[in-house]
């Protein structure tokens, strides 16, 4: 018996790299700018002259069942695009609010640049605009994983208008500057090239979802995969590699004393993210990512902050954890 058992296992493992390449055919080739995937709602576009170029920035507007008169923005992170707030948006749009998703630049169905200099600030500005094109003069703006990094730096430039914050597992609670070596944009480049689905599954499933899969992540990783089979794919690789120089090199950790707007951290227990842990020695890299600790060191910095932590929740608790993620955020957004 235990012989058959051995030889089964032997043939399914024999078997994993022809599925992963089947996998890999499979995909759906998707354009450079996701023309051929369809957002949840109905998408905007806001032209924008930066740094020489003629850009198209995209948004989602959401209009509420019922107005509250409130409105709440949301920030996607740096592998994924406006699309999987979908859920996020129902239920806030259900609860009154008008609910505004745009695309970054070099991200989603937003323009591709051959050339940016890609800081928080500029992203932050481009962000502001499509709120003064649409007259929204106070938002919540709620952002996860870079965009929480992101969400800080929007709500230092304009605390006037963002009356609360929102960070649901933001990277950037601590400075990887200082603990892992830097990559070049070029040795990130390199390595965005080599993407295939398989890297990007297996990324998720050990990074976001502790090794849990189930279908309806599925998507999401589709959504990266299938831009790698595309003819223009080394221009998003090469917008993924200058976002990631953004975000290494641009910490938001050290003003987070000066916000002082109410603030609501959500943190899932069970993140180990960060930037570079696969670069530093072993020793450093087993003391990066430590969100416990992280989330509890930001609640003291920013002042008027309410720290929710979500219990066997990875990196994704809108995404893995609904039920626990939304009931705190709305309960935050009624205050």
């Amino acid at each position: 018996m235990r012989k058959v058992t051995f030889l089964l296992l032997a043939l399914l493992l024999l078997q994993l790299p022809t599925i992963a390449q089947q996998k890999q055919q499979d995909l759906k080739n998707l354009d450079i700018n996701l023309e051929n995937y369809k957002y949840p709602y109905p998408v905007q576009y806001l032209p924008l002259t930066i740094q020489k170029q003629q850009l198209r920035m995209a948004y989602m507007d959401v209009k509420p069942t019922k107005a509250n008169g409130k409105t709440v923005m949301l920030l996607h992170g740096k592998n994924f695009n406006g699309a999987y707030w979908k859920q996020t948006a129902d239920a806030l749009s259900k609860a009154g609010y008008r609910v505004i998703i745009p695309d970054q630049i070099g991200f989603g169905k937003s323009s591709k640049p051959e050339q940016l200099q890609y800081t928080f600030q500029l992203l932050a500005t481009n962000t502001k605009a499509i709120l003064d094109t649409l007259n929204i003069k106070k938002v919540a703006v709620l952002g996860h994983s870079m965009g929480g990094m992101l969400a800080t730096r929007f709500a230092l430039m304009y605390p006037d208008m963002t009356e609360k914050l929102i960070l649901a597992n933001p990277i950037g609670l601590e400075d990887w500057k200082r603990k892992a070596p830097y990559q070049t944009i070029d040795q990130a480049y390199k390595g965005e090239l080599q993407q295939t689905y398989d890297k990007i599954k297996k990324y998720q499933l050990e990074n976001y979802y502790g090794g849990k899969w189930k279908p309806e992540y599925d998507e999401w990783a589709e959504l990266l995969a299938g831009w790698t089979i595309n003819e223009n794919y080394p221009l998003i690789a090469w917008n993924a590699a200058l976002t990631f120089d953004m975000i290494f090199t641009q910490p938001v950790l050290y003003e987070f004393d000066q916000l002082k707007m109410p603030t609501l951290l959500i943190i899932g227990q069970r993140d180990r993210t960060a930037l570079g842990k696969n670069l530093a020695p072993k020793e450093v890299a087993a003391t990066m990512g430590n969100y416990p600790q992280l989330g509890k060191d930001t609640a003291k910095k920013i002042k008027n902050s309410t720290l929710v932590e979500l219990e066997g929740v990875g990196h994704m608790p809108h995404i893995e954890a609904f039920d626990k993620f939304i009931n705190p955020l709305l309960n935050f957004l009624k205050k």
